[in-house]
């Protein structure tokens, strides 16, 4: 397997290259050459395995011959080993059609742990090579946050050797749990940026820029840990068919509700699909930054202003996975999609073509949900079925709520963070404030540190340039 740039014109990688290199020096983003795919057979005995079994054995297509089937499975055993419950995604249901997929057992509370954690053991076991571009050599991660990603990230390699990350922020626009969960992680080889006066668009398109600056690629490894890393993505395909098959895959189609801001976890959900899930219908679920359901129900791709919600990790108004949709959508035309993303980088406007539109709307759905939807489903969740819900969490089941689709078919709502994380937005709905799990319960009490530095790329390439180790 391996894997070429959404733009077209940057060199194929195998698995381990992608891995470390994260985005295309073309600017695109990796997607593998073709789509694995298993039959009805194969997917059937998949039932019953553990989940860090289901897990290697969905990625094994997607690796290739960097990992051996038996290393693959020792990485993803040590990797789901750190979660509170021994399901590592558990599937609890509602009502008669309607389910939580609960994401957020891992050690940050929040559905990136489950790709994270294995991403950074593979960061580890792809710089020991030297064949990889690792052995004497350092990886410097650059990541931007709208709150989860950042403490998942740093979590999974605090601490490692041969790595350094830095975790960009926008200061003032993630919970306090959120911010702390980063900040307190006092390991020399993590640094917390709080970049003032910016939004998690301007974050991410910092984290871009260095990644096409020469200047800095020329200095140091540069690696990616946002959902622009497609092992990130891989990872989180296989969360679809652990649910899925728990609710009578392959012989039953699955509805899956999906918050999301980047367009990376209902992506994945789209790459289970085309391996052979049968997946009724995503449902893409934003809050008010709803360029992805403007997108999906007119084709109009239009950056508009963020606005800050009670849903922070989806304030974003530039959804960089898209790409990896619109480029699949449209025949995979490299050039065709560089010459379509430049006009929307130029313009921040964008229409989609018929045959992405039309794609596109043969799987996926979309639903907004603004403030009062938000706070009505947090209540519902709890009013009806003794459930707390965090507020993405809650965007997510108020699209699944209006739906329409079918009473046969089940609707998976992916629950993306313990509600703790936001635990003002959910008291707020219900009176009850939900508390940290006990393995998290200090985390008020920890020491925090955090630079604080202007929404500027020059100011952020050379805080970067002076904390982080060249390359050999």
């Amino acid at each position: 397997m391996d894997y070429i740039s959404t733009r077209g014109s940057a060199p194929a990688l195998d698995f381990a290259g992608a891995t470390l290199a994260g985005l295309a020096n073309d600017g695109g983003l990796y997607l593998p050459r073709e789509w694995p795919r298993f039959s009805s057979a194969e997917i059937a005995a998949m039932a019953g395995l553990s989940y860090a079994e289901l897990a290697a054995r969905i990625m094994q297509p997607f690796v290739g011959d960097s990992l051996t089937s038996e290393r693959l499975l020792e990485l993803t055993t040590a990797a789901y080993g750190r979660f509170a419950h021994k399901a590592v995604t558990p599937l609890k249901q509602l009502d008669e059609q309607q389910w939580l997929l609960e994401l957020f057992h891992g050690p940050t509370l929040a559905f990136k742990d489950v790709a994270l954690q294995l991403l950074g053991l593979l960061f580890e076991e792809f710089l020991g090579r030297p064949n990889e571009g690792g052995g004497d050599q350092n990886l410097i991660i650059v990541g931007a946050t709208s709150g989860d990603t950042g403490s998942a990230a740093i979590d999974a390699v605090a601490g490692r050797a041969k790595v350094d990350i830095f975790m960009l922020h926008p200061k003032g626009r993630v919970s306090d749990v959120q911010r702390r969960q980063m900040t307190t992680v006092l390991a020399p080889n993590v640094h917390n940026i709080a970049i003032e006066g910016a939004t998690f668009d301007d974050a991410q398109a910092m984290v871009k820029r260095m990644f096409n600056d020469t200047a800095m690629t020329g200095k140091f490894n540069i690696g990616a840990v946002n959902s622009i890393n497609w092992a990130r993505l891989m990872a989180q395909v296989v969360y679809y068919f652990a649910a899925g098959l728990q609710l009578g895959a392959p012989h039953r189609p699955v509805a899956f509700s999906v918050p999301t801001g980047n367009f990376g976890d209902v992506f994945a959900g789209y790459v289970a699909a085309q391996m052979g899930l049968p997946i009724a219908q995503l449902i893409v679920a934003t809050n008010v930054n709803d360029i992805l359901h403007r997108a999906l129900t007119t084709g109009d791709y239009s950056q508009g202003t963020v606005t800050p919600t009670a849903a922070p990790s989806m304030d974003i108004q530039v959804s960089s996975n898209f790409e990896r949709l619109l480029f699949d959508l449209g025949g995979r035309d490299g050039k065709a999609l560089a010459s379509q993303m430049a006009g929307f980088e130029a313009s921040k406007s964008m229409q989609l073509t018929n045959a992405q539109r039309e794609g596109a709307a043969a799987l996926f759905s979309s639903a907004r949900a603004d403030a009062d939807n938000m706070a009505q489903a947090i209540r519902w969740a709890w009013v009806n079925c003794g459930e707390l819900i965090d507020p993405h969490t809650a965007c997510g089941l108020h699209a699944a709520r209006v739906s329409g689709l079918s009473r046969d078919v089940p609707i998976v709502t992916l629950a993306t963070a313990h509600p703790a994380k936001f635990r003002d937005a959910v008291e707020r709905a219900t009176g009850q404030r939900p508390h940290l799990p006990s393995r998290v319960g200090d985390l008020f009490d920890r020491e925090e540190r955090c630079v604080d530095l202007p929404g500027d790329y020059a100011a952020i390439a050379d805080y970067v340039s002076s904390h982080a180790t060249p390359k050999g």
